[in-house]
């Protein structure tokens, strides 16, 4: 169809004349309401947008020497953020003359790996990136 025609047939329904492929040859164009599309459109992106929800990365401190009570404190907070259905990233900082025993920190990091085994998954292993050994928890 002429391009005169469509558009003079467009008006005649009181409807706009929207290109759909304008790299087709020919061209292809649709006859349609192009607000109420647009409305749609939005519509069902915020329908998306309502029911998708987002993993985001929450991150817990702990220090080689860490006390029975802080490290349980910290470990709940985990074990809460995981439930939440977010990643956790055990980052385990080491101060002075600490970074010399590298395995005490470790320990640490492999005690809440195991204390949080039922719940959680080990995404990546612990790694040492400058002074603070890192691990990524997320949840089964």
């Amino acid at each position: 169809m002429e391009v005169d025609a469509a558009l003079s047939s467009a008006m005649e329904q009181g409807l706009d004349l929207v290109e759909v492929a304008a790299t087709a040859r020919p061209p292809v164009v649709r006859i349609m309401d192009y607000g109420k599309f647009k409305f749609e459109t939005a519509k069902q992106a915020r329908l998306a947008k309502k029911k998708q929800h987002v993993i985001h990365l929450k991150e817990v401190k702990y220090r080689p020497g860490i006390d029975e009570h802080d490290f349980a404190t910290k470990t709940r907070n985990a074990k809460r953020f995981i439930e939440e259905g977010n990643k956790v990233k055990v980052t385990l900082m080491f101060r002075g003359r600490q970074i010399t025993h590298p395995e005490l920190g470790r320990a640490v990091v492999d005690r809440v790996a195991s204390e949080l085994a039922e719940i959680a998954k080990v995404e990546s292993m612990p790694l040492m990136e400058g002074r603070s050994l890192t691990m990524i928890l997320a949840p089964k």
